[in-house]
């Protein structure tokens, strides 16, 4: 008999057909005919190249308008060069197209630890497992992090390492757009999340023989404050909108910007944390590339003082990040956020 498999890559190569613990319950499939991807149904994309000039005050309305409408958007002109773009989309890929042997050097079922190599989501909670293999590190601060790194491909921690920093100069500028969109001043969301977090998700979902009877991702929220999506050129998220999943098509060259739940928070609810999902495909391989940007754990969460006033009272409670993402770990990618938890008495 085969051995046990412990990444999905190297049991889905050969598979025929969705293993069982695989397979969702009928009524959370993806049911594909009712996904709308044409015509104006996308995120809103916004040309960062503007918030340096005299149009600024119309570039913060626009990611105002995103944040508050679809809790996503798009950016371009966002100023990380298409060679550091491809050189992490093809890090991403030379990594899980190493030997297993070599792969397995990063694996762990603990997601406690701050580098890790796993399937699925989280294997010690979860009922039904998800299409997917993932490289989770943990970025900033860097020369904190970096040693734990996988060390092949041989550029691995070079092209992981600058493309981290370029992507955490882009958070930061756009936390204060964000802020400043909210009408609070420019660094409350920095100063407001401690000494910052940056996790990294690298995504693998190998080709699925029966994609409709399953997930890469099913529909969640994201725990975090803001999260930075760099995908190839392979469609597979999908975002909901007004009750209906809005497939968001990759373009090239940029990147997807989402409001986690802490944003949330900190908007008071005016701004909203949105359920979105992962498909996969029997034709080809997806690459997705998720950087996480969160507070620090000891830092404290709540609404905005400058958000609260008699007729808008705080919705949540202050809570530390540590106390909500333990919850959200235990819950598991629970279609129900965890920021109910956390509301105000």
């Amino acid at each position: 008999m085969a051995a046990t498999k412990l990444l999905l890559a190297d049991l889905a190569s050969n598979a025929k057909h969705v293993p069982s613990k695989y397979i969702r319950p009928v009524s959370d499939r993806p049911n594909l005919t009712e996904v709308n991807t044409f015509g104006d149904a996308s995120i809103p994309l916004i040309d960062l190249h503007d918030l340096d000039s005299p149009n600024h005050d119309e570039i913060i309305k626009q990611i105002g308008q995103a944040c508050q409408s679809d809790g996503f958007f798009q950016v371009k002109n966002h100023g990380i060069s298409k060679k550091d773009v491809n050189d992490m989309l093809r890090i991403t890929k030379d990594f899980f197209r190493l030997p297993e042997s070599e792969r397995l050097k990063s694996y762990s079922d603990d997601p406690t630890k701050t580098t890790w190599l796993s399937t699925s989501f989280n294997l010690k909670t979860e009922k039904v497992s998800n299409w997917r293999d993932f490289l989770r590190l943990y970025c900033y601060p860097l020369e904190k992090y970096v040693n734990e790194w996988p060390t092949n491909p041989p550029s691995f921690r070079e092209d992981v390492a600058k493309y981290c920093t370029n992507v955490r100069g882009l958070v930061l500028q756009l936390l204060e757009a964000i802020s400043e969109s909210l009408g609070l001043e420019a660094n409350h969301i920095n100063k407001a999340i401690g000494k910052h977090g940056q996790h990294m998700a690298m995504n693998y979902y190998p080709p699925c023989p029966q994609p409709e009877l399953t997930f890469g991702l099913p529909g969640h929220t994201d725990p975090n404050l803001i999260t930075i999506l760099l995908q190839d050129e392979v469609p597979g998220l999908q975002v909901l909108r007004n009750g209906k999943w809005i497939g968001v098509n990759p373009i090239p060259n940029t990147f997807i910007v989402n409001i986690g739940d802490q944003m949330q928070v900190i908007s008071n609810d005016k701004y909203k944390s949105v359920l979105h999902r992962a498909l996969v495909n029997s034709e080809k391989e997806r690459i997705s590339i998720p950087t996480l940007y969160c507070p620090s754990p000891e830092a404290v969460i709540e609404p905005a003082k400058g958000l609260i006033d008699e007729d808008h009272p705080a919705v949540y409670r202050s809570f530390t990040y540590a106390e909500f993402y333990e919850k959200f770990w235990d819950t598991g990618l629970a279609t129900e956020c965890c920021l109910d938890m956390f509301k105000a008495a």
